[in-house]
């Protein structure tokens, strides 16, 4: 037994061994064989790295093809974190103090602790260039060159980046881009770590993307699709060769409905009156703030937006190179009233005022309430049927009587009475009429999106007696004791004539005079008329890619005498005696190019009225349909119709140069028009 052990254990060793052996043997043939395919992509993926090259966007056109916004070269300071890693500590922190400190001397505001956030991010591959700089000077670039040794591992680049050559102009309208945000990135990609590797024009963590207006908009259309470059890399990860490029494809290009001159002039328009009557004093005494207002272009035929301004404005060139929070912080004020970042156009509500008549004439119309000749004895003041007490007694602006006016009159001179008198009918007469005045406020568009595609379209308030329980559930308990739900004639009263809690959009309003300037269509508003290949001459029939058509959402139906019974009332308002707005268009030639308007202040609780004018023309086929709103200003005709006739002048071709009023060269505080001598009213 003794002699046999070593024997034994010998051979259980080597069935140990053998087993071993086997197993690795195994393990290899799997490896080698069965696992061949699997193992080489790995492998080749782990030699191959592919490093994505951003593509320009495309260009935004006005109508006339010329160019909005563009892309320029600008110089990038970038750092190779791969060379920054093999440095010791002090080493690299001196080169980044350093960096930013020469950042600084040539003019860019440059800290250690934002290089250091940004070359700590981990979006940035260590095979890509981090930016730490962008738009440094050409001297700086010379000046890195001659001391390369003592900045290792810093170059400078140049890539393109989003241009506005025009500043401010059309800010609202055609946006910003900035960085993709995570949920931005996941919304188009999927998921951050495992992004959808089929998407056409992909996007990295660290790309631009269109934030706001058309730049947002259009974002599919705008993107270029990136290029990507093939490296091969060695075990410690350093470039061997390039072994593939695919060169980027830039974005196709947008050409708008909006045209540059007209725009320019309506923001200048408009800012010049806000800021030309800020300090004053309106008729009844309160401040003219004018912290704010909006103006629009709109063409009748078809929906398309020719100008949409909005003050106060910002430079969308302020986010291209990425904002600070506090420059952000800023512009995007936690007072509405001064946010330059706002669209009001779109995203600010007013109550419309009188400018609002219009709409309750055709409710009534279509109700039967009136005619278009039905004479009403305007004696200045209304009362309300079955009402008792003071709040029960209106009245016109200033107590002004009219005499009798029919419904043409009335728009002319803007009788408040004798809509209040339409307002209190359909109260009266509501289980047989219902919400007549709000239905046929919706026909036109208020009270829903106008479906203009830029973000912040807002719907507005038609208000009615569902609106108003809905409002009061809404409180809690102890403002609800002080609430009242109930829709009262006093309700249906102040909707008459603009007033109470209606609320309407710019362009909103401009969009629901455009439907009384053609004849009845109701078109969504556009800003964009085609996609067109990269840089492609607009004139090119080749150019389009496709074209976008109006829209048309419904068409409304005008009976011939009632249209002309608006028609003759709106354009009395600049021409004939008493109208509203005939000393704000003295020397008009309405001849020429006679239009339709009408004037509309409305309230606000403890502040000046908000400024409101609206107008249409050459009649009887009108081209352009002219809006503007200024935020506490006074009367329309007063201080916003002056703004509309100066926009429409040089389409009108009234006047070489509408700015220039005093004939000195200048756009300045001495060309403000403020109408000081019309009748007392809108």
């Amino acid at each position: 037994m003794d002699a046999e052990s070593p024997r034994l254990r010998l051979s259980i060793l080597g069935v140990v061994v053998f087993s071993l052996f086997a197993a690795l043997f195994a393990r290899v043939w799997f490896l080698q064989v069965m696992a061949a395919d699997q193992y080489e992509q790995v492998t080749t993926e782990n030699r191959l790295r592919v490093i994505p090259e951003e593509a320009p966007r495309g260009r935004i056109l006005d109508a006339q093809g010329r160019v909005l916004v563009d892309n320029r070269t600008s110089l990038v300071v970038t750092v190779d974190k791969k060379v920054l890693a093999d440095m010791d500590e002090p080493e690299r922190d001196d080169l980044v103090l350093r960096l930013a400190h020469e950042l600084t001397d040539f003019g860019v505001p440059a800290k250690v602790d934002r290089i250091e956030r940004r070359l700590a991010d981990p979006q940035y591959s260590q095979l890509q260039p981090v930016p730490v700089a962008i738009d440094v000077p050409e001297a700086f670039h010379v000046y890195l060159a001659e001391r390369a040794q003592d900045f290792p591992a810093i170059d400078v680049e140049r890539q393109s980046v989003r241009a506005y050559p025009h500043g401010t102009l059309a800010a609202h309208l055609v946006g910003y881009v900035g960085r993709i945000s995570e949920a931005e990135f996941t919304a188009r990609m999927g998921s951050l770590t495992d992004p959808d590797p089929d998407v056409a024009k992909p996007y990295q963590p660290d790309s631009s993307i269109g934030k706001t207006g058309v730049e947002a908009v259009y974002e599919d259309d705008l993107r270029g699709t990136p290029g990507t470059t093939s490296v091969e890399v060695d075990a410690e990860g350093r470039i061997v060769r390039t072994v593939e490029r695919t060169p980027p494809v830039p974005g196709n290009d947008v050409q708008l409905t909006i045209d540059i001159d007209v725009q320019a002039n309506t923001e200048a328009q408009l800012a010049l009156q806000l800021e030309g009557l800020r300090g004053g004093r309106t008729r009844d005494g309160k401040a003219r703030n004018t912290p704010a207002g909006a103006a629009v272009v709109e063409r009748p035929s078809d929906g398309a937006i020719i100008a949409m301004a909005s003050y106060p404005t910002y430079d969308p060139a302020e986010f291209v190179n990425g904002i600070s929070t506090e420059r952000f912080e800023a512009l995007n004020s936690a007072d509405p009233t001064r946010n330059p970042l706002t669209n009001r156009a779109i995203g600010g509500l007013y109550a419309p005022g009188s400018t609002f008549k219009p709409f309750t004439a055709t409710a009534a119309l279509e109700a039967g309430i009136i005619t278009p000749a039905s004479p009403y004895n305007d004696g200045g003041t209304y009362t309300i049927e079955g009402c008792t007490g003071p709040a029960c007694v209106r009245q016109n602006a200033g107590g002004v009587a009219n005499g009798t006016v029919d419904l043409p009159r009335a728009l002319t001179v803007s009788s408040d009475t004798y809509f209040y008198r339409i307002g209190d009918a359909f109260y009266r007469r509501r289980a047989e009429l219902g919400d007549g005045i709000q239905s046929a406020a919706r026909l036109y568009g208020f009270g829903e999106p106008t479906g203009l595609p830029l973000p912040g379209d807002l719907a507005g308030v038609i208000p009615d007696a569902a609106w108003k329980q809905q409002l009061y559930d809404a409180l809690p308990p102890d403002q609800q004791e002080r609430g009242d739900p109930t829709w009262y004639a006093g309700d249906n009263v102040n909707l008459s004539i603009g007033q109470g809690d209606v609320l309407v959009s710019p362009l909103q309003l401009t969009n629901a005079y455009a439907v009384l300037a053609n004849g009845g269509d109701l078109y969504e508003p556009r800003v964009a008329s085609r996609i067109l290949r990269p840089g492609a001459d607009p004139a090119d029939p080749d150019a389009t890619v496709r074209i976008i058509e109006p829209v048309l959402r419904r068409s409304i139906d005008l009976p011939p005498d009632q249209w002309a019974a608006i028609q003759r009332g709106l354009a009395g308002v600049t021409t004939e005696r008493g109208g509203t707005a005939v000393s704000a268009f003295d020397g008009w030639d309405h001849e020429a190019w006679p239009i339709g308007s009408k004037t509309g202040t409305a309230e606000v609780n403890g502040k000046a009225d908000s400024a409101v004018f609206v107008a249409y023309g050459p009649l009887p086929d009108p081209e352009y349909v002219s809006m503007a709103i200024l935020e506490e200003a006074g009367f329309g005709a007063e201080a916003a119709a002056p703004v509309v006739r100066r926009v429409l002048e040089p389409l009108a071709g009234q006047v070489p140069d509408p700015a220039d009023r005093d004939g000195d060269g200048d756009v300045d505080e001495d060309d403000v028009q403020l109408i000081p001598d019309g009748p007392v009213g809108d």
